[in-house]
């Protein structure tokens, strides 16, 4: 069969992975794809936003199985104009992949199903936002609305902070007409554990636990990023929590989904805090998680295009996944000075030692060739350099020691990440 894969980083290098190891697949495309990508498929130049281009291409080519990785797509109705032309696309349409595009959205339909999360109040008027925050115990969570690239939250200690960052979202626009409304949440202290699902309208299939690293400096320091890192299986997320989450979070979200009238098909990603009265939701994404999907992925035994085409057809009660009795560790190697300014366009040296080797992925987030064929930098994260093996510091320590064969002139990571499972007395 031949698949369509929609986007250009990390995650979407992982599932090419993954759709490549199946054997059903005999021909991928990938639409616009990346440097690494195209070791595996064949790249397109079509943007993920041209979505008449992209479902003309899926029908022109033949393309039996289309698979959207990113979310501006998604949230936009990319799924919407593909199943209007007939074709068979993995992801929630439009009305469901609101569960990521408005914040406000999913935690009214948390209030309204009682599924655990932290206190909110919404704003569309700064006025009303500063005067609520007035009288609102520090610290604080700040949230634009809307898709910000993973950076639209803000975390205040003073009422300062909080004054500044109302100007940041709601007056300044810094992340766009995603700071039209702003959600106000109560600070949530605990451990963050992220859980990737698969669902088909009505069943939810679980898949391993992962944890990840946001903050662009070792110690949790520094900027909030897309992810400088991720390991998986999380050591906090225990059997209890999961019997919890399954019967008062997943489950009850996918239901309350239906009952909306907004069926979900897809990925939900789960973001958890697990505070000392329990887990509690932090946001929701519709799809793969990047970095999560580069530790999350290698390690499922099942055919990724099975499960997929499972979720599709509402048939995911039939698929029992599954995942290897072991562990990953993905550290990103970033262009210093992400996620604020840096320089790109660097050449990209020893990817040749990742060829041949099971237990070792480097997967192409922000890379391009150049006008002579040569791979260079493109983007602020470039590489994810994965490892696994028997448990996490086995597959932490393989990780730090493949970061050393890949290289470009500004390479800059993290040296903590994974280091919460000596915490964990792993």
């Amino acid at each position: 069969m031949k698949v369509l894969i929609v986007g250009s980083g990390g995650r979407e290098h992982a599932i090419a992975a993954g759709v490549a190891a199946s054997p059903r697949v005999d021909k991928i495309y990938c639409a616009p794809g990346n440097a690494g990508i195209a070791s595996l498929a064949e790249c397109v130049p079509i943007g993920p936003m041209e979505f008449d281009r992209l479902a003309a291409f899926a029908r022109e080519n033949e393309v039996d199985f289309t698979i959207i990785g990113m979310d501006d797509p998604l949230v936009g109705g990319i799924v919407d104009v593909f199943e209007a032309e007939g074709l068979k696309v993995f992801g929630p349409r439009r009305s469901a992949a609101i569960l990521e595009g408005s914040k406000a959205f999913s935690k009214d339909l948390m209030k309204k199903y009682h599924i655990p999360t932290a206190a909110y109040e919404k704003f569309t008027s700064p006025a009303d936002a500063l005067a609520y925050l007035k009288t609102a115990e520090m610290p604080i969570v700040l949230k634009a609305d809307g898709l910000a690239l993973g950076k639209g939250v803000l975390i205040c200690s003073t009422y300062a902070e909080a004054e500044a960052g109302v100007k940041e979202i709601m007056e300044d626009k810094k992340f766009g007409a995603a700071g039209d409304t702003m959600v106000v949440e109560q600070y949530m202290t605990g451990r963050e554990v992220s859980v990737l699902s698969f669902v088909d309208g009505k069943t939810i299939r679980i898949m391993s636990s992962a944890q990840d690293h946001k903050r662009a400096k070792d110690g949790n320091e520094g900027l909030n990023t897309g992810g400088m890192g991720t390991f998986s299986p999380s050591p906090f997320y225990t059997d209890e929590v999961d019997a919890y989450c399954r019967k008062y979070i997943y489950q009850p979200t996918v239901d309350a989904m239906a009952a909306e009238g907004r069926p979900f098909k897809g990925v939900i990603f789960f973001g958890l805090m697990l505070t000392e009265d329990g887990p509690k939701v932090l946001e929701y994404n519709a799809r793969f998680g990047d970095p999560e999907a580069q530790v999350v992925l290698p390690r499922m035994k099942n055919d990724l295009i099975d499960v997929m085409e499972a979720c599709v057809e509402g048939k995911l009660d039939e698929v029992d996944l599954q995942f290897e009795d072991n562990a990953a560790v993905c550290v990103v190697l970033a262009s210093d000075g992400y996620p604020v300014a840096y320089e790109k366009g660097y050449p990209v040296t020893g990817l040749e030692a990742f060829e041949g080797k099971k237990d070792y992925f480097c997967f192409h987030a922000g890379t391009k060739f150049d006008d002579a064929g040569n791979i260079v930098t493109s983007g602020g994260r470039v590489l994810g350099v994965t490892a696994t093996g028997r448990d996490l510091a086995e597959a932490r320590e393989k990780a730090y020691q493949a970061t050393e064969w890949a290289g470009f002139a500004n390479k800059y990571m993290r040296h903590d990440i994974g280091s919460a499972i000596a915490e964990a007395g792993q």
